[in-house]
């Protein structure tokens, strides 16, 4: 009997309130949906640099005919120091996961490739790209290890980390990602806002059923527990909503979009999906019925 009577109060209520009842959906929807998108951006950024920071190497080009460096002053890389560098290099292991010597035919081929359409490749000769070892590191972050062990130091040109062009498109991604989420914030701030105004209103077109509930001795919670579930019904839906606009989201702007067009990396899977998911949901009922039950301990007292 109870169960049936708060059910019949919650559908009364949403009937009663059916135009905030919608609002409250589709803010709810719209303002999750951007704390879902703003979550995926975020599992999109840490699956990329897990992707792109394995790949991390650490380039050690070696003194050539026209190094103007001082650590070339004694002219190109003998067969000696560049035997003693990779033999260095092999020291550092487990940090070193790989080395590769890449001579000067080599990195010249490898130019040719990457600039083939470009009228750059006719005014380069071969003997302008220095030879270099490309060092692959077990930990990336471990890069200072190597600079301070190889820079410097005779037949040794330049120490380069490919993780700090990494770390300014990251840090681009990441100011991205934090507008994304304070848009996401502040639209939950509506969202509670405009619940709280419904609930508001709910309790003073009822306040006479109140009344009478309270006189034949009914509980705060029992009382509390219709508005409640309204706004918990109406966040839930709204999160769903939103929770369906994230899968779109994937199948059809990552999956369908950005996948076949920008296949040198690697894009979020359904696991990120399926774990905001709940989030979302969790989010948007927690707050709906926080938001109820504060606002209703102010407007339901008789």
């Amino acid at each position: 009997m109870r169960a049936n009577f708060v059910a019949s109060e919650v559908s009364s209520g949403v009937r009663r309130n059916l135009t905030m009842t919608m609002a409250v959906i589709i803010t709810v929807a719209v303002s999750l949906g951007l704390f879902g998108a703003s979550m995926l951006v975020r599992a999109q950024v840490s699956t990329m640099k897990d992707f792109w920071y394995d790949k991390v190497e650490v380039s050690i080009f070696l003194c050539g005919k026209g190094s103007d460096t001082p650590s070339c002053a004694g002219g190109p890389v003998t067969g000696a120091q560049r035997d003693q560098i990779k033999a260095d290099l092999e020291s550092l292991k487990p940090l070193v996961d790989k080395v590769y010597y890449e001579s000067q035919a080599e990195a010249f081929a490898r130019f040719q490739e990457q600039f083939k359409n470009s009228p750059i490749v006719d005014n380069v000769k071969p003997t302008a790209l220095p030879e270099s070892f490309r060092v692959k590191l077990s930990d990336p972050t471990k890069y200072d290890v190597v600079a301070s062990a190889f820079a410097g130091r005779p037949g040794i040109e330049q120490v380069n980390d490919q993780r700090k062009i990494l770390d300014k498109f990251f840090q681009l991604l990441g100011g991205l990602q934090l507008i994304a989420l304070l848009i996401a914030l502040s639209m939950l701030v509506v969202t509670v806002l405009l619940i709280v105004n419904t609930m508001r209103v709910a309790a003073f077109s009822r306040r006479r059923e109140t009344s009478i509930m309270r006189l034949v001795g009914a509980s705060n919670f029992y009382i509390q527990l219709p508005f409640l579930l309204e706004a918990a019904v109406a966040a839930g839906i709204g999160a769903i909503l939103a929770v369906v606009g994230l899968v779109f989201v994937k199948i059809i702007v990552i999956d369908q979009v950005l996948a076949p067009s920008f296949q040198f990396t690697t894009f979020v899977g359904w696991d990120a999906v399926l774990a905001i998911a709940p989030l979302m949901i969790l989010v948007g009922v927690g707050l709906a019925a926080i938001a109820a039950f504060f606002t209703l301990r102010k407007y339901l007292r008789v």
